[in-house]
């Protein structure tokens, strides 16, 4: 359970807002931080000091402050996201914020870097989604109580400094890590008879797909619209931002004025990232066709390796004749395969549009492990909505999808080709699933042996408030 609610926490301290928490290098430790404040008495004829204590320093990490107001403020961002107080406790926070700080100072000792490049890189995108969620800078700095922006960015690169040295260390602890086939028997040995996990009921599922294609008229005329779009910029100064929201197809982007932040490590279509990065600052690009359908691409700013970029995504019109074309020749295929003419791996191979799954009978992988089996209690709604009722050997007639990437519609036609009920877990049929979770345990496992050997090794200090907490590491050194 200690692990459960470590992760828990963990995973929720790295979604907070990022503008709240604080971090300092000590120069002297006294357990506090006060200050004096002058006061005239009634007779203006003598200065009376009275002692306020600022803020309190709950622990410290090598070279690193926790003040009790980072946990204050930490805890109310989680609590603002749902996160419910009996899940997180003040001592669990504070041991979650001093791990962190652990990560973070080997990092440094280890010369495990983070450019600044990378870290204003970082906050600048963190700003602009502030700006596009609240309205403007002045509203996002007054929602913050921030004096102004330089301020702001400061605090924010201090904060995503630590979360990124912290997130390289543990990523280096546990890089090497593989599990061998006896690692993983062991591992599903070990665990009592009556403690095996449960998997619940899953499915495998397979599909033929048909994607209309628009006519090269229709395709022209989105050529001639952006090749427009691009002139009125470049020869008018119109706002590409502004073209973009009112013309792009993008659900992704549309609404921020199309734009992405990329390297060219994101997970964006290759032909797409090829146009961006062959683009100089402020240019803007030809049309060029993807999956998804044609762009023009804006760049407005190299940050070496990182475009911040606007781009206006149009789509060609597929008229109702083609979709009705599609729909009535997978309604072939179906007839065809309940006529056992083919089967329906041997129909996927032949007639299926969609490359990912054709060679393999037209079976999909789970995006979550990419198995073949979806759990039906994690599955999509959308595919669950489409196979829910379906029985065994049955295929549903065309379902007609629309892509959720901005892509083109296209028509479907489904069938469960195999069933897994709720079971205790079986080492030959959920193998992979055991593996993962022998991995997960030899990962934690190696994270906790370096976290208890760091922890004699690093200057640490607990204030006395809060040495009363039950920790899971040894932070008190006892």
């Amino acid at each position: 359970m200690k692990l459960r609610n470590s992760m828990f926490i963990g995973a929720l301290a790295l979604m907070t807002g990022v503008v709240n928490a604080q971090d300092s290098i000590p120069t002297e430790i006294n357990g506090g931080m006060e200050s004096t404040e002058e006061a005239n008495n009634d007779k203006g004829t003598a200065n009376n000091f009275k002692r306020v204590k600022l803020d309190g320093i709950a622990a410290v990490v090598g070279d690193y402050v926790i003040l009790d107001s980072d946990i204050e403020k930490t805890l109310i961002d989680l609590k603002s996201q749902g996160a419910s107080a009996d899940d997180i406790s003040h001592c669990s926070l504070l041991g979650k914020l001093m791990e962190d700080r652990l990560y973070a100072n080997q990092a440094v000792q280890d010369s495990i870097l983070v450019s600044d490049d990378e870290v204003n890189a970082t906050g600048d995108r963190q700003l602009q989604s502030l700006v596009q969620q609240i309205g403007s800078m002045e509203k996002v700095l007054k929602y913050y109580k921030k004096e102004d922006e330089a301020s702001f960015r400061e605090e924010l690169y201090k904060i995503n400094k630590l979360r990124m040295l912290s997130e390289r260390m543990q990523q280096d602890i546990i890089k090497e890590i593989e599990i061998t086939p006896e690692e993983v028997r062991q591992f599903f040995n070990k665990i009592p008879v009556d403690e095996r996990p449960v998997f619940g009921a899953e499915l495998e599922i397979a599909q033929i797909t048909k994607e209309p294609k628009p006519s090269e008229e229709e395709k022209q005329k989105v050529i001639d619209k952006l090749n427009q779009i691009k002139a009125d910029v470049e020869d008018n100064d119109a706002s590409f931002s502004v073209k973009a929201i009112l013309y792009s197809q993008d659900p992704g982007s549309k609404s921020k004025g199309g734009f992405y932040s990329i390297t060219k490590d994101t997970g964006f279509d290759k032909t797409f990232k090829d146009v961006a990065f062959s683009l100089k600052e402020g240019e803007v690009s030809e049309p060029f066709e993807t999956i998804f359908g044609y762009h023009i691409i804006y760049i407005e700013k190299i940050r070496g390796q990182e475009l911040d970029l606007r781009h206006i995504l149009v789509q060609p019109e597929i008229s109702q004749e083609v979709l009705q074309e599609a729909k009535e020749e997978l309604d072939s295929i179906r007839q065809k395969i309940i006529n056992k003419e083919f089967t329906f791996a041997e129909a996927a191979l032949n007639f299926s549009d969609e490359k990912e799954t054709k060679f393999d009978g037209g079976l999909l992988r789970n995006p979550q492990d990419f198995s073949s089996r979806f759990e039906l209690t994690k599955m999509d709604p959308t595919l669950y909505n489409q196979v829910q009722g379906l029985k065994d050997n049955e295929i549903t007639h065309p379902v007609l999808e629309q892509d959720p990437r901005g892509g083109a519609p296209k028509y479907k036609i489904l069938k469960i080709t195999n069933r897994y009920d709720e079971h205790v877990a079986d080492f030959a049929k959920d193998y992979t699933k055991i593996q993962e979770l022998a991995l997960t345990e030899k990962k934690y496992n190696a994270i906790k042996e370096w976290m208890d050997e760091h922890i004699k090794e690093t200057y640490i200090s607990v204030n006395d408030d809060n040495k009363d907490c039950e920790f899971a590491n040894n932070w008190i050194k006892e």
